[in-house]
């Protein structure tokens, strides 16, 4: 499964694999693949530092990346305080309302919420930055487009390949005037914030508009046979994401959250504004029902609603009140039914890939069989 761009990075197999946790992301770099870390849930340097050096360790000396939040136009002067007095007490008794209806408890005393928004705030991701140079990371990915222009630079004077999430053709142009190395073409079907275009259409589109820059095919994707039809549709390689939440690596501290996960079909995920107030692809849950109640308030845009509901969703997660408990995940969660390890998963992945050469090379005769 060998692309351009899987050589020029010194990888085997074209699988770009984000995730939240550095056993993932290390089990796929050692499995031939390219694991890429996600750094927004890092507000504390240190914390990050802590898991790049661990990252190090477990990495047998194979290439990784990471995966920051950084918008593209910069606000200055404004501190998370005072954004967070932007917040309606509308939505606040909204809140409250919502979790005193299916009995969370509060957070047990001096124990803060464990998942805040302010990973995405510009200052965070750059001190991220500060802390990321330091380490021989061969990728930076962007998942809010195209990072400032001065990001681009520093990471191009390190010698680090810069990535960018497109929904569209018309975003992807703009990500490669501005010296963008690899576009990822997310489709509709993915987990977390997507735009409005399926895969099968999206690849192709940004193919052809960004050519000759790489492309990864992202949205959907959890077969060999997807990898080998997002290849087909002139894709480098794929990016996956909501795969790995299954694998026995990752460490979603909820026992209740992974069988929700393994028990969900295709159609169980919503493209909901409840948890950032941008749409983002989740588990469906009744937490997700209320926020999507044309009755309620409704989300408020990023970055309040994320702001908002940051201890709210630590709660939830902390007790595991099963109605309200979710996590992004894209639609290829129908296919999540097991929980495997890493290895088994690219052994599956690199499976699937060859029977689906292997049937096209037959149809176009190439091949007996």
């Amino acid at each position: 499964m060998k692309t351009e761009l899987s050589r020029t990075l010194g990888i085997e197999h074209a699988i770009f694999g984000f995730t939240p946790f550095p056993a993932v992301a290390a089990a796929l770099t050692r499995a031939g693949g390219f694991g890429v870390l996600g750094a927004v849930r890092y507000t504390a340097p240190d914390d990050l530092a802590r898991d790049l050096d661990w990252m190090q360790e477990h990495t047998d000396g194979l290439p990784y990346g990471l995966d920051v939040v950084m918008p593209a136009k910069k606000v200055e002067g404004v501190t998370e305080a005072e954004v967070e007095a932007m917040i309606p007490e509308e939505h606040r008794a909204f809140v409250r309302a919502t979790l005193a209806k299916h009995g969370v408890p509060e957070l047990p005393d001096g124990e803060a919420s464990g998942w805040r928004i302010t990973g995405w705030m510009e200052q965070v991701a750059r001190n991220q930055l500060d802390v990321a140079f330091d380490y021989p990371i061969k990728l930076l990915a962007n998942a809010l487009g195209s990072p400032p222009a001065d990001v681009v630079a520093r990471a191009h004077d390190h010698g680090v390949l810069v990535a960018a999430l497109a929904g569209s053709a018309r975003h992807a142009r703009h990500h490669a005037d501005a010296g963008i190395d690899i576009v990822v073409a997310q489709g509709y079907e993915a987990g977390g914030h997507t735009g409005e275009i399926a895969s099968m259409v999206l690849t192709p589109e940004v193919v052809d508009a960004v050519s000759p820059l790489p492309v990864l095919a992202a949205g959907g994707i959890g077969s060999g046979e997807q990898i080998a039809a997002g290849l087909a549709l002139g894709a480098q390689g794929v990016w996956l994401g909501s795969l790995w939440l299954t694998t026995t690596e990752a460490d979603l501290h909820s026992r209740a959250l992974t069988a929700k996960l393994l028990a969900a079909g295709s159609g169980d995920t919503v493209r909901s504004r409840a948890l950032t107030g941008k749409p983002a692809r989740q588990l469906r849950t009744e937490w997700t029902d209320a926020w999507d109640d044309p009755a309620g308030p409704g989300p408020l845009p990023m970055p309040l609603q994320g702001l908002l509901v940051a201890e709210a969703v630590s709660r939830i997660q902390r007790h595991e009140v099963e109605p309200l408990l979710g996590t992004p995940v894209g639609q290829i969660v129908g296919r999540m039914n097991s929980e495997r390890s890493v290895q088994q998963v690219v052994d599956e992945l690199t499976r699937g890939f060859e029977k689906a050469v292997d049937r096209i090379n037959r149809i176009a005769g190439r091949s007996e069989g």
